[in-house]
């Protein structure tokens, strides 16, 4: 072996092996074209789980220092599946914009759920690229970057992190696709979701914002308390008084339960 020969011999050897994390780790990702069929498949029976709820949420709105909170806002969210979600605001202290903006943010989820095919996470709405694999409460996930097939409010550019056991989505992040509003610019948002009472919902959200005039604003949710077997048909014996919803002129919102299943949640959103 000539000497030339010796020193390219030892600089390969001197060279590190690099090793893909998902080979380290003995857990290889599937392809993104599997993770999204499991995707769509655990979407699928999470939906046949719906039932009616009432949840109580709490909102905070923070300026530019994140210790001290401008606005605390209360509010009743309703869903009936399969596609019908209503609101009204029970408690608002502090500036009158926090009350604004989370009556902006729960008209869009109402649109949202109105709209579910065309909002969902899904092939019809978005391109999906693998990021890699992260941990998020405890739970192995892999993480995808998505891209709106086109420019809508409810749409986002950002990520998704997919629990790699159930391929229910753990964390969403990023920015609309479309600004919601003339006077919301550079919008984030971030949504957690979790497990209560045997469904796979939305439980916490942040939103951070420069909104003209004001400036920069962030605004977290979490939901407190959830309401179940109370939303009987109005037209049904012994149905309960319906008081009016704050997204539904002219239409009714139902109470919350005053008896029944109810459940708290964790500060975690679990």
């Amino acid at each position: 072996m000539t000497v030339r020969r010796q020193f390219a011999s030892l600089l390969l050897l001197s060279l590190p092996t690099v090793i893909p994390a998902q080979a380290q780790g003995g857990n290889t990702a599937p392809a993104v074209e599997t993770i999204l069929a499991r995707m769509a498949q655990a979407r699928a029976e999470n939906r046949t789980r719906f039932r009616p709820y009432v949840v109580t949420r709490d909102y905070t709105l923070f300026g530019k220092e994140r210790d001290k909170s401008k606005s605390e806002v209360t509010a009743e969210v309703t869903f009936v599946p399969p596609n019908s979600k209503q609101f009204h605001i029970r408690q608002s202290n502090g500036s009158g914009l926090g009350a604004r903006l989370v009556r902006q943010m729960l008209e869009g989820e109402t649109r949202i759920v109105a709209e579910y095919g065309s909002t969902d996470v899904s092939p019809d709405n978005y391109e999906f690229q693998f990021a890699g694999e992260e941990t998020i409460d405890n739970a192995r996930c892999y993480v995808l970057e998505i891209l709106p097939k086109r420019k809508h409010k409810n749409l986002v550019r950002g990520k998704i992190w997919v629990d790699a056991d159930s391929f229910l989505l753990r964390r969403l992040e990023g920015q609309p696709a479309k600004s919601p509003s003339w006077w919301l610019r550079n919008v984030w948002i971030a949504f957690s979701y979790g497990e209560v009472e045997g469904m796979w919902l939305q439980t916490a959200s942040e939103y951070t914002t420069n909104v003209r005039i004001f400036g920069k604003h962030a605004i977290t949710s979490r939901d407190v308390r959830y309401d179940f077997s109370c939303l009987a048909d109005p037209g049904l014996p012994g149905a309960a008084a319906l008081p009016k919803a704050d997204n539904q002129e002219g239409r009714n919102c139902p109470a919350p339960c005053l008896s029944g299943s109810s459940k708290g949640i964790r500060p975690d959103g679990r």
